[in-house]
């Protein structure tokens, strides 16, 4: 039987193609939609991902996945160190999913130059430094590598070197204020780099991590804070709760209070702003699946009146109202296939053409990021096609009921 419905399935998809009918706008009308439906929702999802994931990595490569550093440091740029021990290097070496652990010394201080002066913080770091973020937003010069770099090297942004006139190989001085009275600190600049974070961009300066560790009066193994970067950012909270709990423990044994804080929770802020796009992403999804369905039903709806006289006919030679059904949904089946191809290529292709020639703009001075990103991971371009192909599907079952409503001898005396 399976086979007789999907041979009149065929048939009649094969007339639509050839025949000038009443249902051909309609079809028309239903591939468009779902097409259309479709394409609108690939490119909402691979833009809200893209651009989490870009503002995300934005903050994560300033500040790292998770940090570790002195519990009496809220709200205060001037810390307390954490001193890294045989132990506690141990503890974090052996917690599931980081990859990296960075020593990082900050100092507040003024950079002051001819032209201008403003306030910055500076971040020292040493040979565990990751220098992947940096080295993607690099304008001009090099990151900091102890093979090339003197001990007075330091990385400033590019609005930075613009306000103070800077350029590459010029020196320039920071003040620090210190219990001794104000300190000065002479550094060259090695390199710029520019992120489409402006206001980080204006704080921070990179150099080595001896210069704070002498000014603070730290010994080597003292920082002001452990930033950690792990494997997956999914498992972030999951991560962040194992490396918590050691953390309490080690803070027994020693009596050494540290805390644990993600990115996350140090600037919610943000993160509570991307949240929100969540909320739009299902929106979209709503409405274009609404729009979808009332196209397909619409269409099914048309294709079955026009119908009406084969519809009669099959059931005068006894075939049941659910066989009669299963042709219309076979054949509905089809068009929704069809919309999806049109719809998966129309989408695919705005996406891949954002991608790689960054043609949206944006300004990154509202949105972080100087482009519209856009990120499409294959499970959830397969899901998205799943799930409207089987909306679809669903959708089409209740009016497909309206066979049933159709006699035999009115279908045929009409016709």
């Amino acid at each position: 039987m399976a086979k007789f419905e999907l041979f009149i399935a065929n048939r009649f998809n094969r007339e639509e193609r050839d025949n000038q009918q009443m249902s051909r706008p309609a079809v028309r009308i239903a591939i468009i939609g779902i097409a259309l439906g479709l394409a609108v929702m690939l490119i909402s999802i691979a833009v809200i991902v893209g651009f989490k994931q870009e503002v995300r990595n934005q903050i994560i490569g300033f500040g790292s996945h998770i940090q570790i550093m002195s519990y009496n440091n809220y709200n205060s740029l001037q810390t307390e160190p954490v001193t890294l021990t045989p132990q506690l290097d141990s503890l974090l070496k052996t917690t599931p999913n980081i990859t990296d652990i960075q020593h990082i010394a900050t100092q507040p201080g003024i950079i002051h130059t001819e032209e201008a002066f403003q306030g910055i913080l500076l971040k020292g770091v040493d040979s565990t430094y990751n220098w992947d973020f940096f080295s993607q937003n690099l304008l001009e010069g090099t990151t900091l590598n102890s093979q090339i770099s003197t001990p007075n090297s330091s990385l400033i942004s590019a609005s930075i070197a613009q306000a103070m006139n800077l350029k590459i190989g010029d020196s320039y001085t920071i003040y620090f204020a210190s219990n001794n009275g104000l300190r000065a600190r002479k550094f060259t600049v090695l390199g710029i780099y520019q992120t489409t974070f402006a206001d980080y961009d204006k704080l921070y300066i990179i150099t080595d991590i001896n210069h704070i560790q002498r000014l603070n009066q730290w010994g080597e193994d003292q920082f002001s804070t452990l930033e950690i970067l792990i494997n997956d950012y999914t498992q972030l909270n999951q991560t962040s709760a194992d490396l918590f709990s050691r953390i309490i423990t080690y803070s027994h044994d020693t009596d050494i209070l540290y805390r644990v804080e993600t990115i996350e929770s140090l600037t919610p802020q943000i993160f509570d702003w991307l949240a929100m796009l969540d909320m739009n992403a299902i929106v979209i999804i709503i409405l274009m699946l609404a729009v979808s369905g009332f196209c397909v039903i619409s269409g099914l709806l048309i294709l079955i009146l026009e119908r009406s006289a084969t519809i009669g006919l099959l059931k005068s030679l006894g075939a049941n109202n659910w066989t009669i059904r299963k042709i219309f949904l076979t054949q509905s089946a089809y068009l929704i296939s069809r919309g999806m191809l049109w719809g998966n290529i129309i989408g695919l292709a705005i996406i891949a053409i954002q991608h790689f020639t960054h043609a949206i703009p944006l300004d990154p001075t509202s949105y972080y990021v100087d482009h519209v990103p856009v990120t499409l991971s294959l499970p959830a371009w397969l899901l998205i096609n799943i799930c409207l192909a089987t909306a679809s599907i669903l959708i089409l079952v209740g009016p497909s009921y309206f066979v049933t409503r159709i006699s035999p001898a009115e279908a045929m005396r009409k016709e």
